[in-house]
């Protein structure tokens, strides 16, 4: 008798339950990157980004006996903690979310241009709320589904699409346009 990938995964998650860090390892790997990506769009300094994954993986160390979902869970389950980890990292009330080199290139406007908006874009997201600020680097910073998204939240979906619309909407006012943000 084989194990499937789905018995191994369910394997894995068992035994991370009764405190096998290994077990645990293997089903935090595939998530270390969006995480670390979240806590970069959250925090912006690389040094403070990688304590709160770091702080966050010690934290699931102690809670996985807890955790009551499936594999499936598990990616916003740790995301979440990640994103709680970031809020107690957070000192000051204005940040950076991105650098300028990961704005967009539009080729119709010119590089001043471009330049000047990415620098409004990240002036405007540094003066929006904290929970602003998490739905927008979830939803279009690391591409999560919504649902992901809600669960990071610990909304219901349509708290979390509210909540995004929101914010959006705050940061077309701050920016004073009324075209489509990416």
């Amino acid at each position: 008798m084989s194990l499937t990938p789905t018995a191994v995964a369910v394997d894995d998650l068992d035994r991370a339950r009764e405190g096998d860090r290994e077990a645990l390892a293997v089903l935090l790997i595939p998530v270390l990157d969006p995480a670390y990506r979240l806590a970069m769009a959250i925090l912006r300094r690389r040094e403070a980004a990688e304590d709160a994954v770091q702080d966050a993986c010690f934290k699931a160390i102690r809670a996985i006996g807890r955790f009551e979902g499936d594999r499936e869970r598990l990616r916003p389950w740790f995301l979440t903690i990640v994103a709680n980890q970031c809020r107690s990292h957070i000192r000051r009330p204005i940040w950076r979310w991105l650098p300028l080199s990961e704005t967009e290139v539009d080729p119709g406007r010119s590089v001043e241009d471009q330049v000047t908006r990415g620098a409004d874009l990240r002036r405007e997201l540094g003066r929006l709320d904290r929970e602003q600020r998490l739905v927008l680097a979830l939803f279009y910073h690391l591409d999560l589904p919504m649902e992901e998204v809600a669960a990071v939240l610990g909304v219901s979906v349509s708290a979390a699409r509210s909540r995004l619309y929101r914010a959006v909407g705050a940061l077309r006012e701050r920016l004073g346009e009324a075209e489509e943000l990416p």
